[in-house]
């Protein structure tokens, strides 16, 4: 089975994260998969950015559901760059996005782009809320759909099946062989998060992970090598 690399908010280990340069260079060193977050505007754009406030990516102060996109492209997201909206990345990029969602809300607008743009097997939906992958499963036909989780108990595989999850992204620091086993067994794949360093990277293979999210382009070279 293929290994897959993604490529964690673009590469933000040596890009500003989620901003169409960090997407371009995560495409040009050959990443998999591109994750990337989305939340909603004040006036409904799906804003791609990991917090729900822009005060540490940006050069500016508030929530994103306080500002008009307008407002947010006078930000400075990191180098000169702009705040992004969704359909501005699939455009800079071809390679298969992981869009993680923050709430119902935004799996709405989402499931607009998906359907709109026939995206279902370009783009998963990802994310930590049960609710809102039900939600946009429930508007997009077919579409594939991952359940994050930092800090899961028992009833993990359970969640992720009653929504009709087919992947888990999961934190690497709290895997066991045995979480892993449990989810392969339910015809879960299971991606480790976040994978920056050599003995994370062996763990992700020894966890028999079918996939690591990283922030540095080197970990997708010497994935192909570690055995």
């Amino acid at each position: 089975m293929t290994f897959l690399t993604i490529g964690h908010r673009g590469v933000m280990g040596v890009e500003p994260e989620n901003t169409l340069r960090s997407f371009v260079h995560a495409e040009r060193v050959g990443m998999d998969v591109i994750e990337l977050d989305l939340h909603l505007s004040k006036d409904g754009a799906l804003v791609v950015m990991h917090d729900a406030e822009v005060d540490r990516t940006t050069d500016g102060e508030g929530r994103i559901g306080q500002l008009t996109l307008a407002e947010l492209r006078e930000l400075d997201a990191g180098q000169g760059e702009r705040v992004p909206v969704f359909e501005e990345v699939l455009d800079a990029v071809k390679t298969p996005i992981q869009a993680e969602i923050k709430d119902t809300a935004s799996a709405r607008a989402l499931a607009e782009v998906l359907l709109r743009r026939d995206l279902v097997g370009r783009v998963e939906v990802l994310s930590f809320h049960d609710a809102a992958l039900a939600e946009v499963a429930s508007l997009v036909p077919g579409v594939r759909t991952a359940l994050v989780d930092d800090d899961w108990g028992p009833d993990l595989v359970e969640r992720a099946t009653a929504v009709g999850a087919k992947s888990l992204v999961l934190d690497i620091t709290r895997l066991t062989l045995e979480t892993v086993e449990r989810a392969h067994a339910a015809g879960l794949r299971v991606i480790g998060w976040t994978v920056n360093t050599q003995d994370h990277l062996r763990l992700a293979r020894a966890l028999q992970l079918d996939g690591a999210t990283t922030d540095y382009p080197e970990i997708r070279r010497t994935g192909r090598f570690t055995a």
